[in-house]
Order: C-alpha cells, then structure tokens, then sequence
C-alpha cells in the first residue's frame, strides 16, 4: 500500500511539473522570467534567423521561362549564391496590389563587406520594371545580419497601362558579393502578400502635414519581452517600456500593431559594459511595414561601454495615401497591420567588452486614435489590426491580491518556486501518511 500511494503521489508530481510547463506564455521574456531566459541565451549560440516553419521549399530559376509560380499568403524557402540571379513567377489578375519581400541570411561567422547587396525587382512580361529595391550590409556594421528587401505591382501611380495588366509577373532576386567576402550561399525567405483594391477612389496625393516630433518617452515601468528571431516568431509588443538581453552577434525580431491614422515611434537602448575601446556601427534598428518594406534607414550608433540608445526619424501615420509620398520612408507607411522591428548587436562588441547578453531596452510609442480603413473590396488580410492583436501586443494585466496562484504571481515567484513548494508539501504529507500506516 506504501509504495503504491508513493507511485501515485510521483505521478501527480510529475503531472503537476508538465503542465506548468506546458503552459503558454511561460518563457522567459513573456513570463516575466528574465533570469531563465538568460540563462537559456548564454547556454546557446545566437541564431542568424528563425525561417518560417511552415514555408515550402521553392527553386529560383535562372531564366523567366522555368520560373515557378508564387501564391499569395505563401512563405517559401530557397537559397541564392553570389552573382546568381533568381527568377519566380507571380500570376496576377487587375484588382489588386503584389508585394513580395526577400530575406537573404549570410552565415554567423562569414566575412560580408559593404559591397555584398541583395536586390528584388517585379517586372511585366515585357521585361519593363514594376518596383525595385536594393539593400546592402552597412558600411558601419559590416557584420553578417539579415537582409530584407521588397518590390511590388501597385495599380496605383504608375502611366496608363504600365504594371496594370491582368497575366504574368515576375519576381527577381539578385546577389552581389565583393570577391574578399565568403562565397557560400545564402538562405533565402519569400513572402508573397496581395493587397485588394478600394471600393472607391480616395486621395491621390500623400499628407504633407503630419506630427514630425518625438513624443516623450513612456512611462511607468518595463516590462521584460524576449525577442524572437525572425518576422516570423517576433515578439508582440504594445506602447510602453520593454527589457531584453541581447547577444553579440544577434538579432531580436518584435512587431508592433499600428492601425490606420497611428503613428510609430520606437527607440533602442544598450546597456553599459566594462571593456575599453569604440565599436562603430555596435546597434542597429531597423523598422519594417507590414510587407516587410523598410521604413526610411537602418540607424546604427557606436558604444564605447556606456549606456547609449538611437532612435529612427519619425514616420508619418499610416495613411493609403502615404504611397503616393516622395521619400520611401513616407510611402512605406501605406496600411495598418503589424510592423516589425529588428534590433542587431554586432559580434566586435563581444570582442571588445565580453562574450555575454547585454541589457537591451526598448520604448515603443503608438499615437494617434485608431481610424476606419479606406475601405477594400474584400478581406484587408495582414493589412489591418484585430482587436486579437491588440490584446497579444498588450502589456501583462498585474495580478490581483486574491486568490493562491495570484498571490504567488503578484510576489514574484518564479515557476521553479512554486513546483518547489508543491513538491515540499507532497512530501510532507507522504511522511504523515507513512507514519500513519
């Protein structure tokens, strides 16, 4: 009967430890449980990128005629090497707008230069250019990182005819390496989103007046948020102050909700050191839109040991019509829905002032009230905010001073206390009960 009731009390114990850690939100940034979160990070190398999981598998040909078709909504995997050039095919009809983003992943520990540059272009089937664009590593931060790039067919702001078309497309993706850069290939991820017309015409001419200054910073106090490691797994952030650890070498991928008539503002501080020398190019932001567009430039800044932060000049809110603007951080602002942004620790600073995770803060300001879409014909897709993305983007309610498990949220205690003390008192009572037998 004594080992029975002892093979039973172990089972409950064991049952008891899997669902703790089987519940959701309980890793280490978004459980408020930085300590473990550190503790995993140094244990692991820092990962270039977190590919989407789901993406399938797709062959970028070398010439338009065995391109292979995208569709959209789809994630795909491929790889591309230096001076190659792939070709994809998009089939798209003359109601909606194409967008199609590319990120190429060098290696950690291979050699890139500011001459290595990844270039995206949608063409018709005459061979005339849609939308381009081009991004290269940063002269101050010639480190390996990922490159995200993206190109459209809009049916907007382009002559008579031109990109307007019902029939074939295509997609190109281009690599240029400088030859005293490694030659290996680089990772590749597609995402192909498609962007339904209006229902009726709206303003053909972007905002020109707009808040240009930075809101104060937000108050009350941080909140820890581990960082995910790609668009796919970042983290969800609200307003307010959020706390990180971050390695040399690394980028932390989050994403904003930002609905129609808001405005972004997002800033990056890197926590002081001990060490001796300057690290140009140290920190990078990078903002993104929700079709993995860049929001005006990469900023980057320097770190000589002590605590420093940068912060992006300030971006319109978001309007349909800021695709017609006349800066490509303006245009990017184009539609609501959730915007990413990418922090990146460059691996010299591990050189220069240790090998560790190093405190990371970010602020993230989202002004403005919230406003109706310029009304699609049909489904908006990722092109819009969910009051379920509000509530995922929304800091932790604190707990209430009732009942067990909130006493023990509002205390503090972590998750491996709480399976202590359950297992003390299973303990204590399997001794009583011994003693009883």
């Amino acid at each position: 009967m004594k080992r029975l009731r002892s093979m039973g009390r172990v089972a409950l114990v064991a049952a008891a430890m899997c669902a703790v850690a089987a519940q959701p939100g309980l890793t280490g940034g978004q459980a408020g449980l930085p300590g473990l979160a550190g503790t995993a990070r140094a244990a692991e190398e820092p990962s270039p990128y977190a590919f989407d999981p789901r993406a399938g598998r797709i062959e970028g040909a070398a010439r338009i005629s065995a391109a292979q078709q995208l569709e959209a909504g789809l994630t795909y995997r491929d790889s591309i090497g230096p001076g190659k050039k792939l070709f994809y095919r998009l089939d798209l009809d003359d109601a909606k707008n194409a967008y199609v983003s590319a990120t190429a992943v060098p290696e950690l520990g291979s050699r890139v230069g500011y001459g290595d540059k990844l270039t995206i272009t949608v063409q018709d089937s005459d061979g005339g250019d849609c939308d381009s664009d081009q991004v290269r590593v940063p002269m101050s931060g010639e480190y390996p990182q990922p490159l995200t790039a993206y190109a459209s067919r809009t049916l907007e702001g382009k002559k008579y005819g031109a990109c307007r078309e019902a029939g074939p497309y295509y997609v190109i993706v281009e690599r240029q390496s400088k030859a005293t850069s490694t030659q290996d290939a680089w990772d590749l991820e597609l995402r192909y989103l498609s962007e339904p017309k209006l229902t009726a015409a709206g303003a053909t001419e972007a905002p020109e007046d707009w808040p240009s200054a930075s809101p104060e910073p937000p108050s009350g106090d941080s909140k820890p948020r581990a960082g995910g490691a790609g668009f796919t797994d970042a983290a969800d952030l609200g307003g307010g102050e959020w706390t990180a650890r971050i390695d040399p070498g690394e980028s932390l991928f989050y994403r904003v909700p930002v609905s129609w008539g808001q405005q972004l503002f997002t800033s990056a501080e890197l926590g002081g050191s001990e060490g001796k020398g300057v690290v140009g190019g140290a920190l990078s932001l990078d903002v993104y839109n929700p079709a993995r567009g860049l929001v005006g430039a990469t900023e980057t800044m320097s770190y000589n040991g002590e605590e420093k932060s940068l912060a992006p000049d300030p971006a319109p809110p978001v309007d349909y019509a800021n695709r017609f603007g006349s800066t490509s951080g303006e245009r990017a602002m184009r539609f609501a829905g959730w915007y990413y942004v990418r922090v990146s620790l460059s691996p010299e600073v591990g050189e220069k002032f240790g090998q560790k995770p190093y405190d990371l803060t970010l602020r993230v300001t989202v002004d403005g009230e919230a406003k109706d879409g310029p009304g699609y014909d049909g489904s908006a897709g990722e092109f819009d905010v969910s009051d379920d993305s509000l509530e995922q983007a929304a800091p932790p309610a604190p707990a209430e001073d009732s009942g067990t498990m909130k006493l023990v949220a509002a205390g503090g205690i972590g998750t491996g206390t709480v399976l202590l003390l359950g297992l003390g008192g299973w303990m204590l009572v399997a001794r009583r009960q011994g003693r009883q037998v």
